[in-house]
């Protein structure tokens, strides 16, 4: 029997692939013949907001309806956006129904007689078994989602409308800029040097599990306040991995401990002016600089994370015990000696430059990109000293940022009104409770573009942004890094309830921070 033409990917291929190609083909095509001209003056698109003109006195949802109505794109945009974060959220039932489609299919095989280790079987893949295994992929939904949104917007604008947005209206230098970082903050030299330093701190806890878990979960994320978040939310991960992760903790602990690493690198950018996305998106324009950053959020910070971790520590305590007793991981002249496999401190000296390279630069992708091609010769030349290198984290998490953008684009007609209704402690909660729904420097720049903001209103709007960056996967740019690092450490999947719970201890110390301290 041809077991070959019975699979799922030759009847793609032959009864809906080329259909696919030619509805996608006669989208694109119809606007561009409907377009009278390329060099036409098109209007702006999304709307600016102060071309909205709302009834004087109008309540919120009336000047929504009233939004919806002037263009009636932008519940379409919304609807979609929503139907996004609900896919997120149903994520782990594809990632199961992935699992049992695939089994169905081996028993298939097995049944018609084909080996599945046999040679030349290397096609015999389940087609839907992979879609759903894409379809699981966190870090892909919003970029699956831009698919409906751009055909959507061709057929309401034409192809000319959305070729500008994505040119003009988004800027994907973000989404660059961490595939780049991340990249080379997950080399080995970066990793060992970052474990050297936190290693300090952990000898003086034994090396033990629940001292590495302390010192990574302090150190990494306010590392992100000058390595950037996404280097930091890398490092932190990874380390977690091999330190803490790799004990098998129980499926509570592993929870709560990624809630936590989200909540302190969410927070822990914020000691400076130019690490944070949430913070770079406004520093400039309401003015604020380092000493500002460090006096009035930086050891509130600081303070939160060491008050959250000293929390989860003691909460956790006989579990850590039963860690460090079961799965002990260096003795304290080990740890304090470093990893066993060394790196030439020039090796670590060039990875250093090219990461501070990086971040100098991280607004001319033009540069950073350029750095990272002599990066990735200079990997070439010392593979000797290096690991593999980790581009597909990095390439997913761009993607999901990506993604973000082009949709978080097309919120703004909505998410303004409602942070302009707000007072001083509504406008925390109501930026965090927001922060959980789309990514805290999207928050913070549409806050940006709110009129009369006082200086008590814009320090709640990043504080309570930057305190809701935990809750959920998309809530902080750097945390689809972390979660694809450690997803294989959760056999079904992030479940997303299961981590805003985990979080919400850790979110709840850090707001108390940032309202009561003064």
């Amino acid at each position: 029997m041809d077991v070959r033409r019975k699979t799922g990917y030759d009847w793609f291929k032959g009864w809906f692939c080329w259909p696919l190609v030619l509805v996608l083909v006669l989208t694109s095509a119809v606007p561009v013949f409907a377009s009278s001209s390329n060099h036409e003056i098109l209007p702006p698109f999304p709307p600016e907001l102060s071309s909205y003109e709302s009834p004087e006195g109008a309540a919120l949802w009336q000047v929504l309806l009233f939004r919806i109505k002037a263009e009636p794109f932008n519940l379409i945009a919304t609807c979609l956006f929503v139907l996004a974060i609900i896919h997120t959220f149903i994520a782990p039932l594809f990632l199961q129904l992935a699992h049992r489609l695939e089994e169905n299919h081996q028993q298939k095989l097995l049944r018609a007689g084909v080996a599945v280790s046999e040679p030349g079987t290397r096609g015999q893949v389940s087609f839907w078994a992979e879609v759903c295994h894409f379809l699981s992929e966190v870090e892909a939904v919003f970029g699956i989602w831009v698919v409906p949104l751009l055909i959507l917007l061709c057929a309401d604008k034409g192809l000319p409308t959305a070729r500008n947005y994505l040119s003009e209206g988004v800027n994907f230098t973000e989404p660059m800029f961490v595939v780049v970082i991340m990249t080379i903050a997950a080399s080995r030299p970066i990793l060992r040097l970052s474990e050297r330093i936190m290693s300090i701190a952990a000898s003086l806890g034994g090396g033990t599990p629940a001292a590495w878990w302390f010192s990574i979960l302090t150190l990494g994320p306010l590392l992100g306040s000058f390595i950037t978040e996404p280097a930091a939310m890398t490092i932190s991960a990874m380390l977690l991995a091999q330190k803490f992760y790799d004990c098998k903790p129980s499926p509570r602990m592993a929870y709560a401990t990624l809630g936590l690493l989200f909540v302190n690198v969410s927070v822990g950018g914020t000691l400076t002016h130019f690490a944070a996305p949430p913070v770079l998106m406004v520093a400039g324009k309401w003015n604020w600089d380092l000493l500002y950053m460090l006096t009035h959020f930086g050891w509130k910070a600081a303070l939160g994370i060491l008050s959250a971790n000293l929390c989860y520590f003691l909460i956790f305590r006989r579990e850590l015990n039963r860690l460090n007793h079961e799965a002990p991981l260096f003795s304290p002249e080990a740890v304090r000696s470093g990893t066993s496999v060394s790196t030439p401190a020039w090796v670590v000296g060039m990875h250093i430059f090219f990461l501070a390279w990086t971040v100098i630069n991280n607004h001319f992708p033009e540069l950073f990109i350029g750095g990272f091609l002599f990066y990735l010769a200079f990997t070439r030349a010392t593979e000797h000293h290096q690991s593999e290198l980790a581009l597909r984290p990095a390439l997913l998490v761009g993607f999901f940022l990506a993604g973000l953008l082009v949709h978080g684009g097309l919120q703004a007609w909505w998410i303004a009104p409602v942070l302009s209704q707000f007072g001083e402690r509504g406008l925390f909660f109501g930026a965090a409770l927001l922060t959980a729904f789309n990514d805290n420097a999207a928050i913070t720049y549409l806050a940006s573009l709110v009129p009369g903001l006082t200086e008590q209103l814009k320090y709640s709007v990043l504080a309570g942004a930057v305190a809701g960056g935990g809750l959920t996967v998309i809530a902080n740019a750097p945390n689809p890094a972390g979660q694809s690092i450690l997803a294989k450490f959760f056999p079904e999947g992030v479940s997303p309830l299961r981590l805003f719970l985990g979080a919400l201890v850790p979110t709840g110390i850090v707001s108390a921070a940032f309202l009561l301290l003064k």
